[in-house]
């Protein structure tokens, strides 16, 4: 039986959740500016922000690649360490 506590808390969390959401959906899906002459002007910074994205990207895919090296180096390393002692245990 869940004590009166905890139906308590999980009504609270549910009511927050709820009451919450509406601000979280507003916060993500601004309303639309209204478009200015500005605007042209701005055009060139998505172009800026794909190559930030793509840089990010590629400094990603080598700390992984780096990561990948290194473990398959320290299993390797293990493995001679497991297979020399098999060795000197025969």
């Amino acid at each position: 039986m869940i004590s009166r506590f905890a139906r308590l808390s999980l009504a609270l969390l549910i009511s927050a959740t709820v009451g919450l959401s509406p601000i979280a959906v507003m916060a993500a899906d601004p309303a639309p500016a209204p478009t200015s002459v500005a605007a042209p002007a701005a055009a060139p910074a998505p172009a800026a922000q794909s190559d930030k994205a793509a840089e990010r990207k590629a400094q990603k895919q080598a700390k992984k690649e780096k990561k990948a090296k290194k473990k398959a180096e320290k299993k390797a390393k293990k493995k001679a360490k497991k297979a020399q002692a098999a060795q000197a245990a025969q």
